[in-house]
């Protein structure tokens, strides 16, 4: 029990970390620095990590056996004024933790398939686990970051070149975004399941569109 906690909270921090340094990597490639001014370029999972969407909501969500798990970490600092091509990068630079994210998982699904030839029994069995974990805490957390809702990596990539004021005011409302969120995955859920019911769209299609993606891989 303890190696299986020790192993799925090392697959979600990695794949938290890696996905917030990707960020900042690519937009210091596209002229903004301001990640590496404040140390954010580095795989130092403390640098990264933030209490509430990096352990309390995972550690939840694997408790409550709610079916997924997700998380996030202290978004990398941006500023988009910066960068080369404002319009184009902000498409790159949002798109980045997505995409680094579905590589973890298809490097993951490589050495999978390579782990029947470790031959300590224990080794195999941690090996698989953690492989196994990061292919769908990746693809889980690119599912959930694809999300059109601010401030998810979706609604920029799908509106952040836009330089319309309405657009840009509903690219600002993170905080509101983030309460609904949590209210569509553990608020609704958790009333409806209380009266008796299930209703929990967001949360399905999160599950239902990362199980399609990692049938692909394993």
């Amino acid at each position: 029990m303890l190696i299986s906690i020790v192993i799925n909270s090392l697959a979600i921090i990695l794949a938290i970390v890696c996905h917030e340094l990707a960020h900042g990597y690519v937009a210091y490639k596209c002229g903004d620095n301001t990640a590496k001014q404040y140390g954010r370029l580095s795989f130092n999972p403390i640098k990264h990590i933030d209490p509430i969407g990096s352990i309390i909501i995972p550690a939840m969500l694997i408790f409550s056996k709610s079916g997924f798990v997700f998380g996030w970490a202290k978004p990398v600092p941006i500023n988009y004024s910066n960068l080369q091509n404002p319009k184009r990068d902000i498409i790159f630079v949002s798109s980045a933790g997505i995409i680094c994210n579905l590589t973890l998982a298809i490097i993951s699904s490589l050495l999978l398939k390579i782990t029947p030839f470790i031959s300590n029994q224990l080794c195999y069995a941690i090996c698989a686990l953690f492989l196994t974990n990061m292919i769908i805490f990746n693809v889980i957390l690119a599912v959930f970051n694809s999300l059109p809702f601010p401030p998810l990596d979706g609604s920029k990539i799908l509106l952040g070149w836009s330089s319309n004021a309405k657009i840009q005011k509903f690219l600002g409302l993170e905080k509101e975004g983030t309460m609904f969120i949590i209210l569509l995955l553990f608020i609704i859920p958790m009333l409806a399941r209380y009266f008796g019911f299930d209703f929990n769209p967001l949360g399905i299609f999160i599950i239902k569109t990362s199980k399609a993606i990692i049938n692909w891989f394993v």
